[in-house]
């Protein structure tokens, strides 16, 4: 079997990998996650995750590598991983009774071959009180997350509705992911 690594950090992915892959390795992509120029969130999401995916497969270039990256997009901008309570309040009040998008970026590199894609899906919140807003807070959750929120967790509680790909929304769309392996040539059995 050919050799398969996930190019992330997050235990989320990895607990999503592991639903259909049990034999893969982890290593971790330490990159700049600076984008300089400003570009729509779909390809914010698939430069990333391909960087992640090159600086590890330079290293193992027989080796399928997955890299991934998420965002959460209100219009007009992206929200990142909240700096602190402040910064995560606010997102989640901007957050709070809207609609917004989660973009995840896929990009799997085996020797000269890559493919890299996005998945887009749209979640809404239900409108959320100051007193859950801060609760939620209380509970660590948000502080590793994008849009300060994780669907997986506690976090469940604040959504009203998802309209797409709930893996995406946890970070690795892995029916999407699941193909384009195959695509490229992985045998899962």
């Amino acid at each position: 079997m050919a050799r398969l690594i996930l190019a992330s950090s997050s235990p989320r992915r990895r607990e999503i990998l592991k639903q259909v892959q049990h034999n893969f390795e982890i290593i971790i992509s330490d990159v700049d996650e600076t984008i300089e120029e400003i570009l729509p969130p779909e390809q914010v999401v698939m430069t990333l995750a391909s960087k992640k995916a090159h600086a590890v497969a330079k290293h193992y270039p027989d080796a399928y590598v997955i890299g991934a990256d998420t965002v959460v997009y209100l219009a007009p901008q992206i929200l990142g991983k909240p700096a602190n309570k402040v910064a995560a309040k606010q997102m989640l009040v901007n957050l709070s009774g809207k609609t917004h998008t989660v973009y995840t970026g896929i990009s799997v590199i085996h020797g000269s071959q890559e493919e890299t894609s996005f998945v887009k899906t749209d979640v809404t919140f239900w409108e959320l009180s100051e007193k859950e807003i801060e609760h939620y807070i209380q509970t660590g959750e948000p502080f590793d997350k994008a849009g300060s929120y994780g669907i997986q967790g506690y976090g469940a509680t604040l959504v009203k509705s998802i309209n797409g790909d709930y893996f995406s929304v946890v970070g690795l769309p892995i029916a999407k992911l699941y193909r384009t392996l195959q695509t490229m040539g992985y045998a899962f059995f």
